[in-house]
C-alpha cells in the first residue's frame, strides 16, 4: 500500500513540497499541450482546499545542470494560475534567495512555483551523496512532502527517491490513480486481454513484450518496431527503423508467443514513402512486398482493420505507441484507426503514455473516452514490466 495525503495529518499552515510533471511541449514559450498541468490539479487543489502552503517542483526539457531559459518552467505558472483560480507565484531559483523568499512569503492555501529541478546538477546526479545533498536543500523548504510527479517515478533522482527519505511522505493523487490503472491491467486482467505496442524503438518494448507473452492473449505490433518483427521473418523492410541487433531476440519471442498460445499479430500491409517527410507520396503495400528504397511510414489500411477486429472483443486493452509517423496527416490513419476502436470499445482502456497519449489529443479524441491515460511513457512500461520504481516503492507503507 503507498502512503496518501491523508497520512499527512492536518495540513493547514503546512509547507508541502509537491513533486509533479509539469514537464509540458512548448513552442517557444507557448504551451502546445497542457495534460501534464490538467492531470496535476487534483492534488494541488485538495492541498489548496486544506490550507497548506503548495510548493511546486518539477522539471522541463534536459537541462545539463545549468538554467536554460528555454527550460524554464515560467510559461508553465500562468496556466496552473488560470487552472487554479489563482496567482501562482515563481521563484527564479531552485533552492537559492529567490526559493526561500518565495517560500517565506506563501500564505495558507496558496501556491508557489520552483525553478526547473534539472538546472541544479544535483537533481539528476549519478552520486548519491549529490543527490541527497539536494534533496536536503529542498527539504529545507518544506514541512511534507507529496509525490506525484508519476512521469519520473522510475527515476532514482534527488527529488523523486532522496526527498521522500527526508520528510513526511505520500503519494499523490495522479500516482494513486496511474499505479492502480495499470495494476489493474497486469494483475488480473479480464480476458481476452490484447496489447497494442508500436513506437519507433523496439529496445524499449522488449521488456513489456518479455513480462507480456505469458500474460496476454493478443499481442499486436506495429509503428517503427514493427519492421524488425518484419526482417526476423525475411520480408524486404527497405528504408524503415529496423534493429538488426535484436532480430535474435524477437525470433525467439515469435517462438514463445507461438507455444505458449498468444497470437503474435504483425502487420499484413504498409503505408511507405520514397522518404522521411511530411508531403512524401504515400503508397500501400502488402508487407511481404516492401520496395528497397522505401521506408514504412504507417500501419497499411488492412492491417488497421484487422487490428480493429483483433482490440474489438477485449475485455482489457493496453496501448502504447503509434502505429505510425502521426505527427504527419498522410501517416496518422493507423493511430487514428487503433484510437478510434479503443475510444469505442466496451473493456477497460489504457493508453500508455509517451506518444500515444500525445496521439490521441494531437488527433482531437476526448480524452474521456479512454479508461485511463497515463502521463508517463517510460514510468507506465516499466510498471507493466513489474519492476521496482524508485519513486514508488519509497513510498510504501511500512507494514512490520
Amino acid at each position: 500500500m503507498l502512503k496518501t495525503i491523508d497520512a499527512l495529518g492536518e495540513l493547514r499552515g503546512t509547507r508541502v513540497l509537491v513533486r509533479a510533471d509539469l514537464n509540458v511541449p512548448l513552442d517557444g514559450t507557448t504551451i502546445t499541450d497542457d495534460g501534464r498541468i490538467q492531470a496535476a490539479l487534483p492534488t494541488l487543489a485538495r492541498l489548496v482546499e486544506a490550507g497548506a502552503r503548495v510548493v511546486v517542483i518539477s522539471h522541463l526539457g534536459r537541462p545539463k545542470g545549468a538554467p536554460e531559459d528555454k527550460y524554464s518552467l515560467q510559461p508553465v505558472v500562468g496556466r496552473l494560475g488560470e487552472l487554479l483560480g489563482q496567482e501562482v507565484a515563481f521563484a527564479t531559483d531552485t533552492v537559492g534567495e529567490s526559493a526561500r523568499a518565495t517560500v517565506d512569503s506563501l500564505a495558507d492555501g496558496r501556491v508557489a512555483v520552483l525553478e526547473n529541478l534539472r538546472f541544479h546538477p544535483g537533481e539528476t546526479a549519478e552520486d548519491e551523496g549529490e543527490r541527497l545533498a539536494f534533496a536536503t536543500e529542498l527539504a529545507a523548504l518544506g514541512d511534507a512532502f507529496v509525490s506525484d510527479g508519476f512521469g519520473v517515478v522510475h527515476r532514482k533522482q534527488a527529488s523523486v527517491y532522496e526527498l521522500a527519505t527526508l520528510l513526511p511522505a505520500a503519494a499523490g493523487e495522479l500516482v494513486l490513480t496511474e499505479v492502480e490503472a495499470l495494476r489493474r491491467v497486469t494483475d488480473e486482467p479480464e480476458r481476452p486481454f490484447v496489447v497494442v505496442l508500436g513506437g519507433a524503438k523496439i529496445a524499449d518494448k522488449l521488456g513489456v513484450i518479455d513480462a507480456l507473452l505469458g500474460k496476454a492473449d493478443r499481442l499486436l505490433i506495429g509503428g517503427g518496431m514493427a519492421y524488425t518483427f518484419q526482417k526476423a521473418k525475411g520480408y524486404e523492410v527497405g528504408d524503415s527503423l529496423l534493429d538488426t541487433s535484436k532480430l535474435d531476440v524477437v525470433r525467439e519471442y515469435m517462438e514463445r508467443a507461438e507455444q505458449g498460445g498468444v497470437e503474435l499479430v504483425l502487420p499484413v500491409d504498409t503505408v511507405v514513402a520514397p522518404e522521411f517527410s511530411a508531403d512524401a507520396p504515400a503508397t500501400v503495400v502488402a508487407a511481404d512486398a516492401m520496395p528497397a528504397d522505401q521506408e514504412g511510414m504507417d500501419i497499411g489500411p488492412e492491417t488497421a482493420t484487422l487490428f480493429g477486429e483483433k482490440i474489438a472483443d477485449a475485455a482489457t486493452v493496453f496501448w502504447n505507441g503509434p502505429m505510425g509517423v502521426f505527427e504527419f496527416e498522410s501517416f496518422a490513419g493507423g493511430t487514428k484507426a487503433v484510437a478510434d476502436v479503443l475510444a469505442s470499445a466496451d473493456g477497460y482502456t489504457v493508453v500508455g503514455g509517451g506518444d500515444s497519449a500525445a496521439a490521441v489529443r494531437t488527433l482531437g479524441f476526448d480524452e474521456s473516452l479512454f479508461s485511463h491515460i497515463s502521463t508517463g511513457g517510460g514510468a507506465s512500461l516499466e510498471l507493466i514490466e513489474g519492476k521496482d520504481l524508485p519513486g514508488i516503492s519509497i513510498l510504501q507503507e511500512d507494514t512490520k
